[in-house]
């Protein structure tokens, strides 16, 4: 994909999941919704992750899907209130989620990497190095693994651009 006016758009449905994917999903129900046979990589234990193509991550939980990563640069797109999650400006990003949750009452979340969260929603901006710039890699969370212990332990860390 690459290009913004070539990439899939998304839709966000908050705390459910992102684009055909549900959380609750099983691996192979993931890879079913992604129309792909399996993922190109796999790491196991009781929070696996996948690696599917264009650089979306899925992370388990006991089995269940429990959050999706997109890359900053290929891979779907999802908007919120019209601004591209993937791929911005990453100072503009971290901006517009606090104009977001101001505007909208969200529950905002700081992460211990300085990345920010509207947990109601199950958004988490991070950023993720591409070039010269720092862009925008946005992870949607189930809400009560966004707020466990774990989750903020070990945190889906940066994309495969970096």
């Amino acid at each position: 994909m690459g290009a913004d006016a070539e990439r899939e758009c998304w839709e966000l449905r908050s705390g459910a999941g992102v684009g055909p994917l549900q959380f609750g999903m099983s691996p192979a129900e993931v890879a079913r919704a992604l129309l792909v046979p399996e993922p190109q990589g796999r790491v196991g234990g009781p929070y696996a992750q996948e690696d599917f193509p264009d650089g979306l991550k899925a992370f388990y939980d006991a089995g269940k899907l429990a959050c999706v990563a997109l890359d900053a640069v290929t891979g779907p797109q999802v908007f919120l209130s019209g601004f591209p999650l993937a791929g911005s400006d990453s100072e503009q990003g971290q901006q517009f989620l606090l104009d977001h949750a101001a505007e909208h009452g969200n529950c905002l979340l700081y992460t211990p990497d300085d990345s920010l969260s509207l947990t109601d929603l199950g958004v988490l901006l991070r950023s993720q190095q591409v070039g010269e710039a720092r862009l925008t890699r946005p992870l949607f969370v189930k809400e009560e693994w966004l707020e466990s212990q774990y989750f903020r332990d070990h945190l889906p860390l940066e994309g495969a651009s970096d």
